[in-house]
């Protein structure tokens, strides 16, 4: 049984990337569980039923970075029947032999409580919102009102709210490089591991 690290937070705090970093340093498996969300939002029709039938094509289409596809998931993530559906497939994906990484809202509180390590990486909104806006352009103070509005939106939800898990590592990286926000989150897992062998 490999091991699992748990890494949340809200948008564009910098989760997916240090996931991504941390997931090749161990050579673990990565998912990006808000991309199942941005697919089933960006999909359209009846959601429950988006879930229930996702498809790796649907994993992969090139309009799940947009900040259309971002509210979509924030939407649909409301939705007790879609985050049920996804919910195994998630488990399942955490457990798998040589480790993963999975990186979302609620991995650590509902989807992996068990994991080994769990990360909770956020900023301040305004650094968020500047992130994001670099990322997908527009108007920057659009995207501050976007992204203060999913905060609320992901924190206020009943069904799996947006939280910190009690034993998470908090990681904040607003004024942190990416580089030095990896060789934190490097460090923490290196010792979480060093713990639990």
């Amino acid at each position: 049984m490999g091991v699992t690290v748990a890494i949340d937070g809200p948008a564009a705090a910098g989760k997916g990337t240090i996931s991504r970093a941390v997931a090749a340093r161990f050579g673990f498996a990565h998912l990006d569980t808000g991309a199942l969300y941005r697919a089933v939002g960006v999909k359209g029709g009846d959601p429950v039923a988006a879930a229930r039938c996702l498809t790796p094509e649907d994993l992969a289409r090139d309009d799940l970075r947009t900040l259309e596809a971002g509210q979509a998931a924030s939407r649909v993530a409301v939705i007790p029947e879609v985050r049920q559906a996804l919910l195994e497939f998630q488990r399942s994906f955490a457990r798998r032999a040589g480790g993963a990484v999975l990186d979302g809202r609620d991995i650590g509180t509902v989807i992996c409580p068990e994991a080994e390590v769990k990360l909770f990486v956020t900023a301040s909104a305004e650094v968020r919102a500047h992130r994001r806006w670099l990322e997908v352009g527009g108007d920057q103070a659009r995207v501050l009102a976007e992204v203060r509005e999913r905060d609320a939106r992901d924190m206020g939800r009943a069904d799996a709210p947006l939280r910190p898990a009690e034993d998470a590592v908090v990681l904040d990286t607003s004024e942190m490089s990416v580089d030095e926000a990896v060789a934190k989150a490097v460090a923490v897992i290196a010792q979480k591991m060093r713990e639990t062998a």
